[in-house]
């Protein structure tokens, strides 16, 4: 079964053909980094203006690496929520076009399915049951994939997202946008237990996140240092900050797993792709015998071939959508 899947929900433009679930026969992204760098983050009505413009080429040249036509596909997958709503409404608008043109189904695919389904691709012996943590710009969840299709949120941010918290960092340090790659590569060259950032637990279990209190933590040292015209070791805040976040992560998902006695441990989203918070994860559930998987960094990061995987098991699952449907900007999982 071939899926011709569509991504749009922030700043990158995707489609891909994928095959059967797991196979990708192509995998076409133009990313807005660039050009959301000027302003420090993302902008929406600019990313929904980009996604315009790219959508139609981008749809073309994944057809075309995967050697097949819209006649060849089975169904039209897409993201519809949650992200920006301009800026999915493009790809929603797409999709629905081109499966009422082709008569082909349209599956409509949770954005967070999607990127837990990366899991799939390149390593089809994962399998559910296992305890995913999904941490993005946007986005910090612990979930329980019960099966492909069934999830079950078991914590979430009170407030900022990890990738969020990285972001708002790398600003107030003068590394630039995005701020998780910078904020790694300047850490590299620091001493992580240069300053003790807080570590914060929350909701009746203590699983749940809040970055807002590190990140505020790091602003006011920051500020206070540039007030008493101290220098500021840049690569040690860096690594203080990113350690404070990856152990709060991993120590979350690691003690959740526990009590819900499941032995398999994954991750996704863009964080996912911080060579420290796949370490500490790795080192604890070999610590505990724990099974782990973790997508390839290129498919950590907003991808259609995500959106294809996950479009499988909805479509196997029965979910379609008619011509009504629409972007949801805050769907829940």
């Amino acid at each position: 079964m071939k899926i011709l899947a569509i991504e749009s929900s922030c700043d990158e433009t995707a489609a891909a053909v994928v095959e059967d679930g797991c196979n990708v026969l192509s995998n076409v992204i133009n990313t807005q980094i660039e050009l959301h760098k000027e302003f420090g983050g993302v902008v929406p009505e600019v990313a929904s203006r980009k996604h315009i413009e790219n959508i139609s080429d981008v749809v073309d040249k994944a057809l075309s690496d995967a050697k097949t036509t819209l006649d060849d596909v089975d169904a039209i997958a897409v993201t519809y929520g949650p992200g920006l709503v301009g800026a999915l409404l493009v790809g929603v608008s797409t999709a629905k076009a081109l499966s009422f043109a082709a008569k082909k189904p349209l599956v409509p695919v949770h954005h967070i399915k999607g990127h837990i389904s990366a899991n799939y691709i390149e390593n089809q012996g994962f399998k559910p049951p296992f305890i995913c943590l999904v941490a993005s710009g946007g986005h910090s969840h612990i979930v329980y994939v019960k099966s492909y299709t069934e999830y079950e949120v078991l914590a979430k941010t009170s407030d900022d997202a990890a990738g969020e918290a990285f972001d708002k960092v790398s600003r107030v340090l003068g590394l630039g946008y995005p701020g998780g790659p910078a904020i790694q590569k300047c850490a590299k060259e620091g001493n992580p237990d240069a300053i003790k950032f807080p570590r914060v637990n929350m909701g009746k279990d203590g699983f749940d996140f809040s970055f807002s209190g590190v990140k505020t933590a790091v602003i006011n040292y920051v500020h206070n240092a540039e007030q008493k015209e101290l220098e500021i070791n840049k690569a040690d805040v860096a690594a203080s900050f990113q350690a404070a976040v990856t152990d709060v992560l991993s120590q979350h998902l690691i003690e959740c797993a526990k009590k819900y006695g499941v032995t398999k441990l994954a991750l996704a989203g863009g964080v996912a792709a911080n060579a420290q918070l796949r370490e500490k994860v790795e080192a604890l559930a070999q610590k505990n015998g724990m099974e782990f998987a973790c997508p390839s960094m290129s498919l950590c990061t907003d991808n259609a071939a995500m959106i294809g995987c996950a479009a499988f098991f909805e479509y196997k699952a029965g979910v379609t959508a008619d011509m009504s449907l629409n972007a949801i900007a805050n769907l829940s999982l």
